[in-house]
């Protein structure tokens, strides 16, 4: 049977056979890495550790990437389509043969390799491990079994309750109502574009990139492209990777030349590239050197002047900014089109310890505001509690602030990404096509803060 699934990534099209052991071997890794309770930072982590420990070359490294996040889009229905198959179900207690199990059966579901392949490597991948090799067997009975089985078991598939953790999706629902809850899951399946916000002169990059310029100014490139590093632009630094909802926050400081303006929790430091590009005197903050590392680099290709500091935000001492920026560390639930492993590796418990972090930061960052400078306070999380009611408490405690609402015009017309206290709030089903391109953003929220006093 041939394979009905895709690869949203540089993977596409490569054959199973060509890529070898060594990629599923490495997505195996990294998956068994995140279920079985390391919990590494993020599942990017984990494959980086896992590609340089099979010193992979880039193709490869892309295809243990796109299994691996298949592994994490699906996961959900991936563990019930084998729980139901397994005579045992599935063992919770053995990680490594459960990620064995399920990248391959996310290459069955969701991949364009051929089915033998992802069956006969995970058998193969099964026997060369003394821990799994006595499952072999049942492992290619099993995955034959759902090779067979797989227009079924899609078209059975619910996108909300099978590929979200009940938790997170009894929350969706809560906040968004049962159709919007779905929508977003359904966004998430369709997995994230590549886009990028232009210095300047968007329309003619837009151009020469092929990319579609979308109503809020981002340019959403084409699939199946070169690597970024070698598309036109890259190397002079006309332009930096990042998701249009992303680029929202920074554009609601509407900083000036000259400014003073403070980016807290900078990295990996988009909206710093945002805020320098238009002449103002940033600060980019982070407690994460490493993190940092990349905001660096960015700044040196695109040669811009910014001040780059380690240091914990809720011990900085500065003079009062024209503007600050506090991007707030989140649960992340808005990113998973790109990140569905966070949707699996945290827990209803850490939005609870985000949310008095944040609380935190948003009372230090309006200490560092003069009067009548801006606050935009921002998190890429779906959760009200990290958005929408995380304003609305320090704006009861801080009677020096004021909102100030975001205007159609500050978000290309798209009155939908503009709540009803005038906050920004942008859903992963949000902005769903345009001009052919796959649609969606991350979710995002952010609201505009002025001091008054």
């Amino acid at each position: 049977m041939a394979p009905r699934g895709r690869v949203r990534n540089a993977a596409e099209g490569i054959e199973a056979e060509s890529a070898g052991l060594g990629a599923r071997r490495a997505a195996a890794r990294a998956v068994a890495e995140l279920i079985g309770g390391a919990r590494p930072p993020a599942l990017d982590e984990a494959l980086a550790q896992a590609v340089r420990a099979e010193r992979l070359a880039p193709a490869d490294a892309a295809l243990a990437r796109a299994i691996a996040t298949a592994t994490f889009r699906r996961l959900g229905l991936i563990r019930r389509t084998l729980d139901a198959r397994l005579a045992k179900g599935l063992p919770a207690d053995k990680p490594r043969l459960v990620a064995l199990l399920a990248t391959a059966t996310a290459q069955i579901l969701d991949l364009a390799v051929p089915d033998h392949a992802a069956v006969d490597l995970a058998v193969r991948l099964a026997k060369a491990d003394p821990r799994t090799a006595h499952m072999a067997g049942v492992a290619n009975a099993v995955l034959r079994r759902i090779a067979r089985e797989r227009d079924a078991i899609l078209a059975g598939a619910d996108p909300l309750a099978d590929n979200a953790p009940d938790w997170l999706g009894r929350r969706w629902v809560a906040a968004y109502g049962a159709e919007r809850a779905d929508a977003i899951a359904r966004a998430h399946l369709a997995g994230a574009t590549i886009d990028l916000t232009p210095r300047d002169d968007a329309d003619a990059w837009a151009d020469r990139l092929g990319a579609t310029r979308l109503p809020t100014g981002s340019l959403r490139l084409p699939e199946g492209g070169p690597p970024i590093p070698e598309l036109p632009g890259f190397a002079e630094g006309a332009w930096w990777v990042q998701d249009a909802a992303a680029a929202l926050p920074a554009r609601l400081l509407d900083v000036r030349p000259g400014e003073r303006v403070l980016d807290l929790c900078a990295a990996p430091g988009g909206k710093t590239l945002q805020l320098a590009s238009r002449g103002a005197r940033v600060t980019a903050l982070d407690r994460s050197a490493p993190r940092l590392e990349r905001l660096r680099e960015n700044v040196s290709r695109l040669r811009l002047a910014v001040d780059i500091t380690v240091a914990d935000a809720l011990a900085f001492e500065s003079e009062d900014s024209d503007a600050v920026l506090l991007d707030a560390p989140c649960s992340a639930t808005g990113t998973l089109r790109r990140h569905p492993d966070a949707a699996w590796i945290k827990t209803e418990a850490d939005i609870a310890r985000l949310v008095d972090l944040q609380a935190r930061l948003v009372d230090r960052a309006a200490e560092l505001v003069r009067p009548g400078g801006r606050l935009v306070y921002c998190t890429c999380s779906l959760e009200p509690e990290e958005g929408e009611a995380q304003v609305a408490a320090f704006l009861a405690r801080n009677a020096r602030f004021e909102r100030v609402p975001v205007r159609p015009d500050e978000v290309g017309g798209l009155t939908e990404l503009i709540d009803g206290n005038g906050d920004l709030r942008t859903l992963p089903c949000h902005l769903p096509e345009v001009a052919g391109t796959r649609g969606g953003l991350d979710g995002f929220f952010a609201s505009r803060l002025r001091r008054t006093a």
